[in-house]
């Protein structure tokens, strides 16, 4: 032990931390994890139960004499380079504010308790030797600490040793009992690897048992996977016992955390937890240890074993319910040797794997909806039909492709506006279902209905309707080479005509009454000089700039309606209302 604390000590300034506060309090308090293997192993050769008062003397014994003798070691190597540097300076990374100047008086009140706690030790006539020498340990190290202080303020932990245990050759690791006598584990490189417990023979010996009877139990534990006697069917289908030679009284002795394939016994959660309770007054930090519970435990059983492990002190505590995962490194049975035939742990994966191809084999025909991300990039175009403005809003996929639209007319509440809105949802759900956009163009594209006419947007000049525009405008944004095939530039380039737009307008745009008409953005502004023409100027020598048409009538009449037919301010007619752009009449006129 004075070996490797030393050897410990000197890694502390050659190692290297996750993070920077870790890092510096290290180096502070120096803390170390000496720890140990092979405790179940140890208990069983001495022919004692895991869950016994003699197997928790032993390892309360052991726990302390190994804990004091570190302490020992690390105040005698305090005598020659100092103390941690959190002995006589309580500052330390991460704490804003120490309660004490230093921590002499703090390690010192740790150290004995530690002592105390040898007291507590379970009485033992054959470890009390150990009980003794763990107290001449104590009481050597709390000596030396009053003179020099400690090189560490931490020395022992008891770690999983997993790894480690399997390359030392152990049979159990840390303070762990056996997972069973006999073990199976499968290779990450295919095949499995059996893992027999070697200690069974020391422990028979110490038992009493002769070379021959300590063979024949043996050579049962190997065939039938257990210490325990177990029942076959003859080939008759006649049930027997096959009796192991063990003694019903020595069963304790060979329990393991788990239940064996063939087996019925198993040891309590606990007497883990006591097992625990045993060696954490002499531990520095915590005990990394599993408390195992039968796949049959239930939620009380969980509770109560949190509660136990709360009130023995322990610092910290981990829970397995056997079989609670689909796989698990070491089996208490064979699951697949060589090829053969499956097991029922098998069967059960296999089913399982069935009914849920059977269920995908189903929802194969079914579609599959592709949802939009939380935050996701989105277009927005303004388009305008006959003097009709609206919005266009497009989201999109991750891959730039569209998955949702919105359409939002100039004036909510309206009727088109309600179908527009309609219109985008099912346009949104037909995306994210798959169909495709050029199915949906297709469809849609020259539908013929109000409102119609000329547009702002150079490659959709004339739009037969609203949902002719949207669906155009979405073919030529999203569909690779569809502006080429349908531009207005497809073809030989149209020669001016004079006279001909007007004519076009009066004719194709059929504005629709409930939607309000946007301004002409195509400003015609005449300067009218003073005293030319009639009545464009204001009287009193400055220009008037006209706009429109209908700005160039609106003072006839600040009541006069708009013409239903073109949206121009209707003059009065007589009785009635005509309007000077396109010759509606409104009324009787």
């Amino acid at each position: 032990m004075r070996v490797f604390i030393t050897a410990q000590e000197i890694i502390v300034d050659n190692a290297s931390y996750p993070t920077k506060d870790i890092a510096e309090n290290s180096h502070i308090f120096r803390t170390l994890g000496l720890g140990y293997a092979n405790l179940g192993s140890l208990i069983m050769s001495y022919g004692l139960p895991y869950d016994s008062d003699e197997g928790r003397a032993l390892a309360g014994a052991i726990t302390s004499m190994m804990t004091g003798h570190a302490y020992e070691q690390s105040a005698q190597i305090a005598s020659v380079i100092g103390p941690f540097k959190g002995y006589r300076d309580a500052r330390c990374a991460h704490v804003a504010k120490s309660i004490a100047k230093d921590n002499v008086e703090s390690m010192l009140d740790v150290i004995k308790l530690h002592r105390e706690a040898v007291e507590a030790i379970q009485p033992s006539e054959e470890f009390g030797y150990l009980k003794n020498a763990a107290r001449e340990s104590w009481d050597g190290a709390l000596k030396r600490g009053c003179e020099v202080g400690y090189r560490n303020a931490q020395v022992t932990v008891l770690a999983p040793t997993g790894t480690i245990a399997f390359l030392m050759d152990c049979d159990t690791t840390g303070v762990e009992p056996d997972i069973a006598l006999v073990k199976y584990k499968l290779l990450a490189g295919g095949g499995m690897l059996k893992i027999v417990n070697r200690t069974v023979p020391e422990a028979l010996r110490r038992l009493g048992y002769n070379d021959q009877e300590i063979g024949s139990i043996v050579a049962h534990v190997e065939k039938c996977d257990t210490i325990e006697d177990v029942e076959e069917n003859t080939a008759e289908g006649i049930k027997q016992t096959i009796c192991s030679g063990l003694k019903p009284e020595h069963l304790p002795v060979f329990d393991c955390a788990f239940k064996a394939y063939r087996g019925k016994r198993s040891i309590h959660y606990m007497a883990h937890l006591k097992m625990m309770g045993a060696a954490q007054p002499f531990i520095s930090g915590a005990i990394s240890k599993t408390v195992n519970l039968p796949q049959e435990c239930t939620m009380g059983d969980i509770r109560d074993a949190y509660v136990q492990a709360w009130k023995m002190g322990l610092k910290c505590v981990a829970i397995y319910r056997d079989g609670s995962k689909r796989s698990q490194p070491l089996n208490t049975k064979k699951t697949n040797e060589g090829g053969g035939n499956e097991t029922a742990a098998g069967d059960s994966r296999l089913q399982v794997l069935e009914a849920e191809v059977a269920r995908l084999r189903e929802q194969s025909g079914m579609p599959l909806r592709r949802r939009l991300p939380e935050t996701r990039t989105a277009l927005t175009h303004k388009f305008d039909i006959a003097g009709h403005e609206g919005y266009l809003t497009v989201g999109l996929f991750q891959d730039g492709q569209p998955g949702e639209l919105f359409i939002t007319m100039a004036k909510e509440g309206s009727t088109i506006g309600g179908l527009m809105d309609a219109v985008g949802t099912l346009t949104s759900m037909a995306l994210q279902y798959g169909v495709p956009l050029e199915a949906l163009v297709k469809k849609f594209a020259h539908q013929r209905f109000e409102p119609s006419g000329f547009t702002k947007n150079p490659d959709i000049r004339n739009a037969s309707s609203i949902i002719d525009y949207v669906f155009r405008w979405m073919a030529l944004t999203f569909i690779p080479g569809y502006a080429e095939a349908n531009g207005p530039g497809r073809s030989q380039p149209e020669l001016p005509i004079p006279g001909l737009i007007e004519e076009l307008k009066k004719r194709v745009n059929r504005p629709v009454p409930e939607l309000p008409i946007a301004e002409d953005t195509d400003i015609l502004v005449r300067a009218v000089k003073t005293g030319e023409g009639n009545g464009s100027h204001n009287g009193n020598g400055h220009a008037r700039a006209v706009h429109s048409l209908s700005d160039a009538i609106a003072h006839f009449q600040s009541d006069a309606p708009t013409c239903p037919s073109c949206g121009h301010v209707a003059v009065r007619n007589g009785a009635c209302y005509k309007c000077l752009n396109c010759g509606e009449s409104l009324g009787c006129s």
